[in-house]
């Protein structure tokens, strides 16, 4: 099987046979994806000339409603979309459930929040202001949508969600998108854009999709476009700095990997629900698909006191997790996504170890239940201490993408806060905590340095969402090495894809234009 590239209209192969997509647990070849020779140029240019212009000519409320009917389409092959992640990820019927669901939710929210929008085809931000001595010269800021497309560049990981993530703000917001997903794991977008397309919901140029490299694509952005990248800093830093990005100053907007960390405060008793609550959350970060989440937890601050605590009861749950091929019964974390994210976890564990004792996993030989543990993808659960944070630096700068996290005493507050901006820039951050004055403080200080802050007490520890799961409704991204970049958010999320202006003007032409839509959160 060869997975095609749907561009200008039309599903189309790359050139040769293209790069194989494995099963993570059997090592078995799954289909082939390529892009080579795929004209990414002209596969643009047909997005904005079609795809754009045929998505601004309906309003929000139709556009909300195309959304909704995505969603209903994928519900009705959940199952099928499910088997995928699990042969070609590795996912358990929970990390599939992740992942598809995420994507589908997503479609969702942003299917009922669009509603709201209106039938205008602009936003308006509230109020205006008086320019001048004469009331009647005066300014409003209305957001317009931009004309070309967005290129969406994901990682593989979240093939479902980081497509459906983006997706649903771009098309919401009248903008088309071109997908291009990490090849590895392209096989569930590959099926999921093949099932929308051949329902014939979106207008036409409103989504392509290449499964291969994405080659040259940067040379042929646009003025008007907008990209957003999930992925490393490394390649984010190549893309950002291509000429033609430069020159154009397309938006670019992106999501990273990050040094996650989980503080727990000081006052927290080891007989405490609320412990409990920090040990299991850890446990889940550390194993829910298997590691790979750019949110899950890396980093993990407890009171110097109780380290030897905090490092039994999470040595003691980790052994709980079986690990294997997914279709085994009571398997509860599969393999990494490739081999070649399997060398770089045991490369990172050993950066990691330059600095940190190993206190639980880390074996290379461990045999996994109905897994190949040759041709298989698997890293046992790896847990790692470092009793002197404040003097090290590669567990505060390294982070190993699968089933790995480093322990950390502090001794103070102000040590703790410290510790957990040593990371460097964060997409979230928890602190399980029932001080009130140390969780105050903890929100303000670690705000600058992490995108999300989750805040656990005993009033909340057993309802929350989670530290890893990425709500629509909150914003999605961080500052330094997260990337720098901010997606979701709710009705936000939309502005990345809108051009703000100032109109100028008679405030009697001001209010009949603000009269055609509808005002925005500022």
């Amino acid at each position: 099987m060869k997975l095609q590239n749907y561009i200008c209209g039309q599903w189309v192969e790359g050139m040769g046979q293209g790069t194989a997509l494995h099963d993570p647990v059997t090592g078995d070849i799954l289909a082939f994806a390529g892009s080579e020779g795929i004209d990414l140029k002209a596969a643009l240019v047909y997005a904005r000339r079609e795809g754009n212009p045929a998505l601004q000519a309906l309003n929000y409320t139709k556009r909300a409603r195309l959304l909704g009917a995505i969603a209903n389409l994928l519900m009705a092959h959940r199952e099928k979309y499910c088997k995928i992640a699990l042969e070609n990820s590795g996912n358990t019927s929970v990390d599939a459930q992740i992942d598809v669901d995420g994507g589908i939710g997503t479609l969702k929210y942003y299917a009922a929040a669009g509603e709201s929008l209106g039938e205008g085809n602009f936003l308006t931000e509230p109020g205006m202001d008086r320019l001048a001595r004469d009331k009647a010269f005066q300014s409003t800021h209305i957001l317009t949508p931009l004309k070309g497309v967005a290129i969406h560049i994901n990682a593989f990981n979240f093939p479902s969600w980081g497509l459906w993530e983006k997706a649903a703000v771009a098309l919401l917001s009248g903008i088309p998108v071109f997908a291009k997903p990490a090849t590895a794991t392209s096989l569930l977008t590959y099926e999921m854009v093949k099932d929308v397309i051949a329902a014939e919901i979106l207008p036409k140029g409103s989504l392509s999709l290449i499964c291969g490299g994405g080659h040259s694509l940067m040379d042929y952005v646009e003025t008007g476009d907008a990209v957003l990248f999930t992925g490393s800093a490394d390649t984010a830093r190549h893309l950002r700095t291509n000429q033609q990005v430069v020159k154009s100053g397309v938006r670019f907007n992106v999501e990273a990997d990050s040094v996650n960390m989980a503080l727990l405060g000081g006052d927290v008793d080891v007989e405490s629900p609320l412990f409990n609550a920090f040990v299991r959350t850890v446990v889940k970060e550390m194993t829910n698909k298997a590691g790979q989440k750019c949110t899950a937890i890396r980093r993990i601050l407890v009171p110097k006191k109780i380290i030897k605590s905090v490092t039994d009861a999470l040595a003691i749950n980790l052994a709980k997790t079986t690990v294997g091929d997914p279709r085994e019964e009571g398997v509860r974390m599969g393999p990494l996504v490739s081999k070649a994210q399997q060398r770089a976890a045991w490369e990172g564990i050993a950066i990691l170890r330059q600095e940190a004792e190993l206190v639980y996993g880390g074996d290379k030989e461990f045999s996994p239940i109905g897994g190949n543990s040759v041709q298989g993808c698997f890293v046992q659960p790896t847990l790692l201490r470092c009793m002197s944070p404040m003097n090290a630096i590669r567990v505060h700068d390294t982070e190993v993408f699968g089933p790995v996290a480093t322990l950390m005493p502090y001794e103070s507050q102000a040590e703790a806060l410290a510790l957990a901006a040593r990371g460097g820039g964060s997409l979230v951050g928890s602190v399980f905590s029932n001080d009130d004055e140390f969780i105050s403080r903890s929100m303000i200080e670690l705000a600058s340095s992490h995108g999300r802050v989750l805040v656990v007490d005993e009033a909340v520890y057993s309802g929350h969402t989670g530290h890893g799961i990425v709500m629509p409704q909150c914003v999605h991204g961080g500052p330094g090495r997260a990337g720098g970049g901010e997606e979701l958010g709710g009705l936000r999320g939309i502005r990345l894809y809108h051009q703000r202006t100032a109109i100028q003007g008679n405030v009697d032409r001001l209010n009949a234009l603000r009269q055609l839509t509808i005002d925005i959160l500022n």
